[in-house]
């Protein structure tokens, strides 16, 4: 059943990770698995630059993702060991992740598509939503700032076994439609509230099964807040969308 995965040869010689699905913290008191490739952007060791949230905007300059234990040097070289997997061998990457997937600890539980990063290009979506299908006993969900990306590739026909939640403070925030399902960063639990939003901080699923639209409290990283000026993501990138419209 493997062959309905396979799109296309090896073409380098890349290092198989021993394990594709992890769980950090967080997620683990949820017993929800993810996986995970760089943020924003990595150059790998071969020297390639390779823009894994190409939709980013203002949320480049907060992200949790590139702080903190994201910068150790073992974690750094598992993101990006992954990213080159996918990139380098997509075929072993495809049938590796089927296979972990087949697990019974996944059977009706959850997986996080991206604790960092985002669907970088069409052929990666592509695949996700091929595993997605391929695996209909597994519930996957995901954060995206990929709006365009997905009204081509998912809109049209969303697998059942697929939640995702559009986030704010990217450069595709215009492209956000009344009646998605959307999720902003506030600076803290009252702002949220006071937006009208319903905050994610007990539960991370509550993000894409919970009531809409999303709040979800900062990170108490104070370089970030300050960064943030009390803005919620959503106001920040608007702010930034008028100032580029005004030149």
């Amino acid at each position: 059943m493997t062959a309905v995965l396979l799109d296309a040869p090896q073409v380098r010689r890349v290092r198989r990770p021993p394990r594709l699905l992890t769980q950090n913290t967080e997620l683990r008191e949820e017993n929800i698995w993810n996986w995970t490739i760089p943020a924003l952007a990595t150059r790998l060791w071969d020297g390639r630059v390779v823009k894994t949230c190409p939709a980013a905007g203002v949320c480049a300059q907060a992200c949790y993702a590139r702080n903190g234990t994201y910068n150790f040097p073992g974690v750094v070289q598992r993101h990006q060991q992954n990213l080159a997997y996918v990139l380098d061998n997509p075929a072993g990457w495809q049938r590796q992740m089927a296979a972990e997937l087949a697990h019974p600890r996944h059977r009706g539980g959850w997986i996080r598509i991206h604790d960092a990063g985002d669907f970088f290009s069409d052929r990666y979506l592509s695949m996700w939503l091929r595993l997605i299908a391929f695996r209909p006993a597994v519930n996957f969900y995901a954060y995206t700032k990929e709006v365009s990306r997905f009204r081509r590739l998912v809109e049209p026909a969303p697998p059942r076994n697929f939640r995702w939640v559009f986030s704010y403070g990217g450069n595709e925030d215009h492209l956000i439609r009344p009646g998605d399902r959307v999720a902003d960063v506030f600076p803290d639990e009252a702002a949220i509230l006071s937006a009208g939003y319903h905050s994610q901080d007990a539960s991370d699923l509550l993000a894409v099964l919970g009531p809409a639209p999303v709040g979800i409290p900062a990170n108490n990283i104070p370089q970030f807040k300050r960064r943030m000026g009390g803005r919620s993501f959503r106001q920040w990138q608007a702010e930034r969308d008028a100032r580029r419209r005004g030149r």
